[in-house]
């Protein structure tokens, strides 16, 4: 999937410059691949397409653009948990944990640490 990710971004410049600047400072390359393609696979109509007129003219309208900020701010939101849950074993409320596992689904990570839990913990010594 890499491979793919690499390809649509090369064809798709502005797609990749919009991407590119949600990474965080300091964001490994690796942490970078998975959750750039977790914000891909679900930005859907909040990245930019090829037509920069439709854009211009769609950011014009303050309510839309204002809707179209918090969306996108849940979608990095989202990815950030996704990828704290993945690389550093975080949890998060189960709704949560729910909806991010779901919008990370067919995302196929390797080398992905294995964390154990407070409860696998205890239940180990029990």
């Amino acid at each position: 999937m890499a491979q793919e990710v690499s390809e649509f971004l090369s064809q798709n410049p502005r797609v990749a410059a919009w991407v590119e600047a949600l990474r965080c400072d300091g964001e490994t390359d690796k942490h970078w691949r998975y959750r750039r393609e977790f914000l891909l696979r679900n930005a859907g109509d909040l990245a930019p397409t090829g037509d920069a007129a439709s854009t211009n003219a769609e950011e014009a309208a303050d309510a839309e653009s204002a809707t179209r900020d918090r969306q996108l701010q849940q979608l990095v939101s989202f990815s950030m948990a996704w990828a704290n849950h993945v690389f550093l074993g975080c949890r998060y409320p189960q709704k949560v944990m729910d909806k991010i596992l779901s919008m990370a689904e067919g995302i196929k990570v390797t080398d992905a640490p294995i964390h154990t839990t407070r409860d696998e913990l205890v239940a180990k010594k029990g």
